[in-house]
Parts: C-alpha cells; sequence; structure tokens
C-alpha cells in the first residue's frame, strides 16, 4: 500500500468516526444516499448563493444552475450526489425537464455522448422521483 492511500484510507476512517460520533445514525451511512441528506435550497438561500441578491444585474438562480450543470455534465459528472442536488434546485429556481435536457444534451459537443448519457441517466432518475413524491 502506497503512502498516498494509506493517508487516504486513515482519512476516511477518521471522517466515519467523526460522523457516527456527531449522529450514530451516520454509523452505516453509504455515499450514494448523501443526496438525500440535503433538501434543496430555500428561494432566499437560492437567491443569496446563485440569484441576484448580489449582483441584480447578472444572472438569475435558474440560469446559473443550469450553467453549472452543462459545467458537470462536460466534467462526466464526477460525483453524481452533487450533480442530483444541483438539478433539483434548477427545477425548484424553474428550470423545465426540457430545459435541462437541452442543457446537458448540448454539451455533448464539448463533454462527449458518454458524459452526455451519464448525465442524462441522472437526470431521468431525478425526474422520476418527482414524479413518484407527486404521486
Amino acid at each position: 500500500m502506497n503512502d498516498f492511500k494509506k493517508l487516504f484510507e486513515d482519512m476516511t476512517a477518521q471522517g466515519q468516526k467523526m460522523a457516527e460520533a456527531f449522529n450514530p445514525a451516520l454509523k452505516d451511512f453509504e455515499m450514494p444516499k448523501l443526496d438525500k441528506l440535503f433538501p434543496t435550497l430555500s428561494k432566499d438561500q437560492m437567491d443569496m448563493l446563485w440569484g441576484t441578491k448580489l449582483n441584480p444585474e447578472g444572472l438569475d438562480a435558474k440560469t446559473r444552475l443550469l450553467v453549472v450543470l452543462a459545467g458537470q455534465t462536460v466534467l462526466g459528472v464526477q460525483a453524481e450526489a452533487p450533480f442530483k442536488a444541483v438539478l433539483r434546485n434548477a427545477l425548484k429556481a424553474g428550470a423545465t425537464q426540457q430545459q435541462i435536457g437541452e442543457t446537458i444534451t448540448q454539451m455533448s459537443m464539448l463533454g462527449g455522448l458518454p458524459a452526455m448519457s451519464k448525465a442524462l441517466g441522472l437526470a431521468a432518475e431525478v425526474f422520476a422521483e418527482k414524479q413518484e413524491d407527486s404521486a
């Protein structure tokens, strides 16, 4: 085992112990469930982070979130939970499924078809969750 791998494993174990100390329910926590821990942002939070509170003449929250989705798609969606969180917040900010699909599809020109396919698959999962929640 190389030094980096050992360091990473030690850091991961330490993080798990710390999380368990804060909340014993996190003992068996699995990373794929991370996105379930973070709800979508409120309108005020979204305006502060992604909207026009700091820059009244700038992009609105929906547009900024679509830009972030585009960037994540081009990079090949390296982390699924943050991608899904941004997607959920984009929906909450008023983006339609069609706008999200169009944004992701357009990124095939820059990130390639595999990156686009992965992002569209994850988007479909979030859209399905949204349908189940409203049913």
